[in-house]
């Protein structure tokens, strides 16, 4: 492709043959206003804020739609456009609630950023708003249209990233919105609760749904012995939400923090990652012996679990049976742990901080807790941990480090990666590899599995042994994947899914993007990523087999992977979500 060269604000610039205008700005230090372009979706060109003055053309262009061309003499900043800019704010903003200093995302949002960059000060225009009522069906999400600027990034990344397609827009001209098919809640919806429409949304029309009330409650109340566990990803994103580098893990801060909050114990859910990779690598290594069903498909992404339900119900077979590691860990801390210290599982309030807003929508799947109670009483995302962290005038940056509590935060280097896209396959590996052969694998890393490739394969051998592996993020590329399994295109034996781009590093409910930051910026997830794989590095022991407090819950309590114990408590089921013959 031949370059081209083009003048922006008397810069000269040379970029290949249709970079947009936007583009070759951002290549010479030149930011151009922006608010419904996002460079991983398609280009929309929607809100108008973009514009920007080309000579020889009659009217402004929008600079995130418009081609380069040789010899181009690009305005981006006259009075005129300044005008325009700050007139099209206004008038979103005269269209939008006055609720700023007690909206969630007060300081987060990309349009009070923008009403201060193009110099909005008072809001001018009157006349009528637009009214709608939140809709909170979902057990993790919040759609709020009344704080919707129709910028369309929820509509694009739903179909074009994670291809499930539950939003569109609805109306023409004042009465147009955002929402789910004939207006139905949620709840009702194919939404997989993945929470990526809250990651790229630049206002606050969708969020989580807040467990921190029902926390703050438990750990008010002297009757209740309230326990934490933390996802691998949480603390490896943790820092950003108090303005500390990327791709460092704050482990011990983290747990410090969560002690002065008041929890009674502190545990890791990469302890109930090492027992997922027990059950799962036993599991796998069962069914390659006795022939099935393959290829084994990995669980523990909520969002992938209930899309699997709704778009491939005859793979539900081939998910693997195991319960996440949030789930396992629930499990056992309301049986075996409450067995062991003398403890009513019924005053236990067991909570998990969470990337994903999709584990609020599995901790209330019926078939994972008890008659009596559920297993996990409340999750709360990472973006809610350090709002709780903030709110009790904790100075986390200030905080010496702490270890978590045992038997149940004691992990491995393997339940540390789970949080990056591989790393259960990785994880599951390792272990099964010492399963099928009785020693570790040579080389621990397993590094064609890691990337942010969409779909990643792989083969290995084993004692002879053939396998066949694929890696999925976003269920974009899951729906990919599966569509060639089960046109027989891919033959397949083992399977990781995981619902948000980037694994659990890219959840729902990760810190959001800051000022100078894109949501979802693949450089993000990288470095999240290698704050695990460091962890890793760092661990002493990095198999989950080697775990000695996993090796002691087998046994005094579990027996052995498999065992009928095990699949009391960490196996579960699946359902058909779809009427027969659809998916």
């Amino acid at each position: 492709m031949s370059d081209v060269t083009l003048t922006i604000d008397g810069r000269s610039v040379t970029v290949p043959a249709g970079t947009t205008i936007m583009q070759a700005a951002d290549k010479i230090g030149i930011h151009i206003p922006r608010l419904c372009y996002h460079p991983q979706l398609s280009i929309e060109g929607a809100c108008r804020v973009c514009v920007v003055e080309v000579e020889g053309q009659r009217n402004l262009v929008a600079s995130c739609a418009f081609p380069v061309a040789d010899g181009m003499v690009v305005r981006t900043a006259t009075p005129e456009i300044r005008q325009i800019r700050r007139d099209i704010v206004e008038l979103i903003l005269d269209n939008h609630p006055m609720d700023c200093q007690t909206c969630e995302r007060d300081g987060n949002c990309e349009l009070q950023r923008l009403a201060y960059a193009v110099g909005v000060r008072e809001r001018l225009y009157e006349g009528e708003r637009k009214s709608y009522k939140p809709d909170t069906s979902s057990p993790s999400l919040i759609r709020d249209p009344e704080k919707c600027i129709l910028c369309h990034r929820c509509v694009r990344l739903c179909r074009e990233i994670q291809h499930v397609g539950v939003l569109g827009y609805y109306g023409r001209g004042f009465n147009t919105v955002i929402m789910p098919a004939y207006d139905a809640p949620f709840q009702e919806t194919l939404c997989t609760t993945c929470g990526q429409c809250i990651n790229v949304c630049p206002t606050a029309a969708f969020l989580e749904k807040p467990h921190t009330d029902r926390v703050l409650d438990a750990l008010a109340d002297p009757e209740k012995f309230v326990v934490v566990q933390v996802a691998p990803s949480v603390r490896a994103a943790i820092g950003e939400g108090f303005g500390m580098p990327l791709g460092v893990a704050q482990t011990g801060r983290m747990v410090a923090a969560l002690r002065l909050l008041g929890f009674d114990k502190v545990f890791d859910t990469q302890f109930g990652a090492d027992l997922t990779v027990m059950e799962e690598a036993s599991e796998l290594v069962q069914r390659i012996k006795s022939g099935g069903p393959l290829p084994l498909i990995t669980s523990c992404s909520p969002a992938w679990v209930k899309f699997c339900e709704h778009f491939f119900p005859d793979f539900l077979d081939n998910l693997s049976t195991c319960k996440s590691p949030m789930s396992m860990h629930s499990a056992i801390v309301k049986t075996y742990y409450a067995q062991k210290m003398g403890l009513d599982p019924k005053k236990i309030y067991s909570v998990a901080v969470m990337c994903c807003t999709a584990k609020k929508f599995e901790a209330e799947r019926p078939e994972l807790g008890t008659p009596e109670y559920p297993h996990t009483d409340a999750v709360i995302t990472t973006r809610e941990l350090i709002w709780m962290i903030k709110s009790a005038g904790i100075n986390f940056k200030e905080l010496n480090e702490e270890d978590f509590d045992r038997p149940l935060g004691e992990s491995s280097g393997a339940g540390t990666i789970f949080g990056a896209t591989g790393g259960v396959m990785e994880a599951a590996l390792r272990t099964g590899i010492w399963m099928l052969t009785g020693s570790n694998p040579s080389d621990v890393e397993i590094t064609p599995v890691r990337g942010l490739d969409g779909i990643k394969t792989m083969e290995t051998e084993i004692k002879g042994l053939k396998l066949r592996c694929a890696v999925a993020h976003g269920l974009g590329n899951a729906y990919r994947l599966m569509q060639a399994v089960r046109s027989g295109e891919m033959k397949l034996d083992f399977i990781e899914i995981m619902g948000c781009p980037g694994g659990c590093v890219g959840g729902g409910g990760q810190p959001y993007a800051g000022y100078d930051a894109v949501p979802l910026d693949p450089e993000i997830l990288r470095l999240r990523a290698e704050a695990l794989y460091n962890e890793d590095r760092g661990k002493p022991r990095r198999f989950a087999h080697e775990n000695p407090d996993v090796q002691q819950l087998y046994k005094e309590f579990l027996g052995h992977p498999l065992s009928e114990k095990s699949h009391e408590l960490l196996h579960t089921f699946y359902y058909r979500r779809v009427p027969p013959g659809i998916g």
